[in-house]
C-alpha cells in the first residue's frame, strides 16, 4: 500500500511539491486532464508527464488521433470527483484513456498527487502504468 505523505507547507504545484518532499522536479507525476473531441462527443484524456516537462498537445492529439483541449476547471472536477492541482492517476468518476509521457519512467520512485490537498505518495513508475492503465508514449515537448 502506498505510504500517504501530507505536507502542510503545500503541494498544489510541481515545484512545491518538489520542495516539500526533497526529491528531482521529474519525479512529481503531473495529472493533466484534456478533452478529445469525437464524433461521439468530448472524451476526457488523462495525461502523466514529468512536473519539469510541458506536454506537447500536437503529439498527443496524433497518438490519440483526436484534436485535444485542456479541460476546464469545472470539467475537471464534474468528470474526476477532484479538484486541479490533487488530481490522482487513478479512482475517477468516469474511465478514460490514460497516456504516461516515457521520461516518467526514468524517476523510481515518482510522486502523485492523492487527490486530497498537500498529500502525496509515492510509486513505481511500472506500478502506476499497471493501476492506471496508461500506455506509455513520447508526449512531452523537447526544450
Amino acid at each position: 500500500t502506498p505510504a500517504f505523505r501530507t505536507f502542510p507547507e503545500g503541494t498544489d504545484t510541481a515545484e512545491q511539491a518538489a520542495a516539500a518532499i526533497g526529491c528531482h522536479l521529474g519525479a512529481i507525476v503531473k495529472s493533466l486532464i484534456f478533452m478529445s473531441k469525437r464524433e461521439s462527443g468530448d472524451e476526457m484524456v488523462l495525461v502523466l508527464i514529468c512536473g519539469s516537462d510541458r506536454l506537447d498537445e500536437k503529439k498527443l492529439a496524433a497518438e490519440l488521433g483526436y484534436e485535444v483541449r485542456k479541460a476546464t476547471a469545472k470539467e475537471v472536477e464534474e468528470r474526476t470527483g477532484f479538484k486541479i492541482g490533487t488530481v490522482p492517476p487513478v479512482g475517477h468518476r468516469v474511465a478514460m484513456e490514460v497516456f504516461i509521457d516515457r521520461e516518467l519512467m526514468m524517476h523510481s520512485p515518482v510522486w502523485a498527487a492523492s487527490g486530497v490537498r498537500h498529500r502525496v505518495f509515492p510509486i513505481a513508475p511500472v506500478m502506476l502504468c499497471a493501476a492506471s492503465g496508461a500506455m506509455i508514449a513520447e508526449i512531452r515537448a523537447l526544450q
